[in-house]
């Protein structure tokens, strides 16, 4: 599986599960962290660990496992690093506080709208 079908996966898979403003980043041009950002927001803590553990499960039948897990401990935020891309899910406030949207504003944004339901 190529990074950007492992990211519209993982899009999908968010957007099954009710997560908001989705966002598909290729930052591979300006950054060598990945190649793709999938960044989205839950409704509380429970749902942003919901959506992680279900992106997480789903790609893991893929046959794709994350390299590094963060967050877990926090209650807003977890990252899913599987190499080529990075998944962050948030609650709204800390979607707000990091911003990744403006801090990766360079990279290209990906049309998603084919891939939601």
């Amino acid at each position: 599986m190529t990074s950007l079908e492992l990211a519209q996966h993982a899009v999908r898979v968010l957007d099954e599960k009710k997560a908001t403003n989705l966002k598909l980043i290729k930052i591979g041009d300006i950054s060598v962290l990945a190649d793709y950002f999938v960044i989205a927001t839950g409704t509380s803590s429970t749902h942003v660990k919901s959506l992680a553990d279900e992106v997480e499960f789903q790609l893991r039948e893929q046959g794709a496992e994350p390299a590094h897990k963060e967050g877990y401990r926090s209650n807003s935020w977890l990252l899913l690093d599987y190499g080529g891309v990075v998944v962050h899910v948030f609650t709204a406030e800390s979607r707000s506080y990091y911003d990744l949207d403006r801090l990766w504003r360079d990279g290209e944004s990906v049309d998603i709208s084919g891939l939601l339901k």
